[in-house]
């Protein structure tokens, strides 16, 4: 080999390591950026749903209307899905991720900006209670509320805070910046996965995308962590005086820093975007080097007039793909194995969904728990036990080579065992508080069989008290008042959280023997009996969530060997657009207006209008909530046992056995569950296969 060649073949040997180098850094580069949209995608979700319950009480709503705005994200997601998958891969797949983070950030920025024009936080519209300093005062009736008074707001703020109140709905600003959010998440997997499925090394691309959901993971675990501190943190903290604030976390009337955790994803969010913008298009060709020669013109030149002659070409293709599609569409519909298993996991998502809105809201009525300990123990608990279901499942798939018809035998077998450990959770359910006035008389002897308009007692109705009131002591009989004056206090002492309420008409009149008849701020504490039920809850979420997540996850490989080859990707948009309708907007819906028909004692704004739910009969919102996630999932079980009948006469003596490439879509769809941060946590009352909210993701990538 002479000089020359051996010099030609070096320099060639160098691009070709230096074209090696730029490929593989641009490629890297774009899998980091990838991984923190991953990550702010999965804190976005699990902020949202963590402040579903502070959201409600600040805007003063029912928890329908607050599962409307939980479900105005898939809203949004349906809006755009189609076209993004579609004419994404067309375009420029990074910066329109780039694109989506940055309207992601923009929808949690926007969620969170009616904190800063609504005003100081006022949790008791009514008169309020404390005396001006550290001493005992005495009143010669039980008018405390209507003689003594905090904060109280001057008649003409009043009076302008109604027509603020009236004529405003900032809630509405919350529905818009998580559809916003729900927009700009709908680019990030689809392009994601399908922009690695084209670049990657050959039968890498499994891997790339394992190790993205499992960093997707972080997203959660933060959310848990700041959603758990900022519940902690006052709504107004930087604006108030702290000290002057007389309710705690536990408090039904307690709103937290819900919009901190709305800011820090959203900025996260957009910060995420920003090296998408900077990323080549083709990490083979970076951008400095795309100059237009000559032959290229010519050649761009041959298609444009090959184009042009083709229009009438591609006005027929285009009839014939909207016949072909109704075609298709028709063939899944009339496919009997395909419409079973469409409404069993409708039935399935929707318990999980509609149940997990609300767990937060559950604990807290149900056993006392704060929204602060709610979400640190539900992360604490759930993230590692689901963790290790999926992977157990699929190694269980793995191990035994289970034919198709197994793994759907498997999955129902996991779905009954995860139901029977449900059905625990109904003797766990707590009696209603005593609170006198809605479970029992005023006088606090006898029970009364309806809270509504239940009648004052001689032992406060000479007080002239407002009954609308929501004020509530804790009288040293245990039982919760609505407020001192209807509790027939006469005298107090202390300040702020640690006022003392004495002489307590209705209190003493309940048969106490050491005459001590006084009362402090706040609703009683639960008792031993329904703590040591807590407990065993804690204990049974665990089991129930590993069974959930161990079965919960093959509905890929199921979706794709039911139907014909040709209508895999969309069998898969179909059931995906289903799920997100019909359980993704409408079950946060009914759960939330079947929660509202518990509730005993509703706040009322300064116009006299129906707020939030104060306290709820939280016997009958156990029996309600875990009742029709309960039936969601017998109805689904039935359909499973259904569709498995259905299926063995269809594949009767067929080689079912799953290929190996089906069990990288179950391994795929493990870790994809895993970083579904819209419905994360398998919760009371719910199932874990959520197998598919994100299908159509799925569905591009292939």
């Amino acid at each position: 080999m002479d000089p020359h060649q051996r010099l030609n073949k070096t320099a060639e040997s160098e691009s070709s390591e230096k074209k090696k180098t730029r490929r593989c850094n641009g490629f890297k580069m774009f899998l980091a950026a990838l991984s923190f949209s991953y990550i702010a995608r999965a804190l976005g979700g699990i902020i949202m749903k963590m402040s579903i319950t502070q959201i409600e009480r600040r805007f003063d709503i029912s928890s329908s209307l607050a599962g409307l705005i939980d479900g105005s994200f898939e809203i949004g997601n349906l809006l755009v899905i189609v076209f993004v998958s579609y004419f994404g891969s067309k375009l420029h797949r990074p910066k329109l991720i780039g694109i989506g983070c940055l309207l992601m950030g923009t929808g949690g920025i926007l969620t969170a900006l009616p904190h800063f024009f609504m005003g100081y936080y006022r949790y008791s519209k009514e008169t309020h209670i404390n005396p001006s300093e550290n001493s005992t005062s005495s009143l010669s009736t039980c008018l405390i509320n209507q003689t003594l008074s905090f904060n109280r707001t001057s008649p003409e703020i009043l009076e302008k805070g109604c027509v603020k109140e009236s004529g405003s709905h900032m809630w509405m600003y919350v529905f818009m910046g998580n559809m916003l959010r729900g927009i700009g998440e709908s680019p990030i997997v689809p392009l994601g996965i399908s922009y690695i499925d084209d670049f990657a090394k050959e039968g890498r691309s499994s891997l790339y995308v394992g190790s993205l959901n499992a960093v997707g993971m972080i997203g959660p675990v933060i959310g848990f962590i700041l959603g758990s501190l900022f519940a902690k943190m006052y709504v107004d903290i930087g604006y108030v005086d702290l000290s002057t604030i007389r309710i705690t976390p536990k408090d039904s009337r307690w709103v937290g820093a819900w919009w901190l955790g709305f800011l820090v994803s959203g900025l996260f969010s957009i910060t995420s975007s920003i090296p998408f913008f900077f990323l080549p298009q083709n990490p083979n060709k970076p951008q400095k080097e795309r100059k237009v020669s000559l032959s290229s013109h010519v050649l761009k030149t041959n298609d444009e007039r090959n184009q042009t002659a083709n229009l009438t070409n591609r006005g027929k293709k285009v009839t014939k793909n909207v016949t072909g599609f109704f075609q298709s569409l028709k063939s899944l519909l009339t496919n009997p194995l395909y419409v079973i298993f469409v409404l069993l996991t409708l039935l399935q998502i929707s318990s999980f969904i509609g149940s997990f809105t609300y767990i937060f809201k559950y604990m807290e009525q149900q056993y006392g728990q704060s929204a602060s300990q709610a979400n640190f123990l539900l992360g604490v608990i759930t993230i590692p036990t689901i963790a290790t279901g999926m992977f157990l499942g699929g190694y269980i798939i793995k191990k035994f080579k289970l034919s198709l018809v197994g793994i759907a035998k498997f999955s129902l077998l996991t779905s009954i065992i995860s139901f029977l450990f449900q059905l625990i959770y109904f003797p766990l359910i707590c009696e209603s508080k005593s609170v006198a006035g809605l479970t029992l008389t005023y006088d606090g002897n006898n029970s009364v069989a309806s809270h509504i308009d239940v009648p004052l007692s001689y032992c406060n109705s000479e007080c002239n008290c407002d009954e609308s009131q929501w004020e509530p002591i804790c009288g040293n009989n245990g039982i919760t008042y609505l407020s001192p004056c209807l509790a027939g206090c006469k005298s107090l002492s202390g300040i702020k959280k640690s006022t003392v309420f004495y002489n307590c008409s209705c209190v003493e009149v309940t048969g106490l023997q050491n005459r001590n008849y006084s009362a402090h701020l706040g609703e009683c504490p639960r008792d031993d009996a329904c703590t040591r039920k807590f407990y065993i809850y804690v204990a049974i979420q665990v089991i129930n969530s590993l069974f959930s997540a161990t079965g919960g996850t093959v509905c890929i490989l199921l979706i794709v060997k039911i139907v014909q080859p040709e209508l895999k990707a969309l069998a898969m948009g179909f059931h995906s657009m289903v799920i997100r309708t019909l359980g993704g907007i409408l079950a946060p819906i009914y759960f939330g207006a079947l929660i509202d028909k518990t509730c005993m004692k509703w706040s009322t704004n300064s116009c006299g209008a129906r707020g939030a739910c104060r306290i709820y009969n939280s016997a009958f919102f156990g029996r309600v909530y875990l009742g029709l996630s309960m039936a969601l999932r017998f109805s689904a079980l039935v359909l499973y046992i259904v569709f498995i009948f259905v299926m063995k006469k269809k594949f009767q003596g067929k080689d079912t056995k799953a290929s190996d490439n089906e069990r990288k879509v179950v391994d795929e769809a493990n870790l994809e569950f895993l970083n579904n941060s819209e419905h994360f946590v398998p919760s009371a009352g719910a199932d874990s296969k959520t197998c598919n909210l994100d299908m159509q993701d799925n569905a591009a990538a292939n």
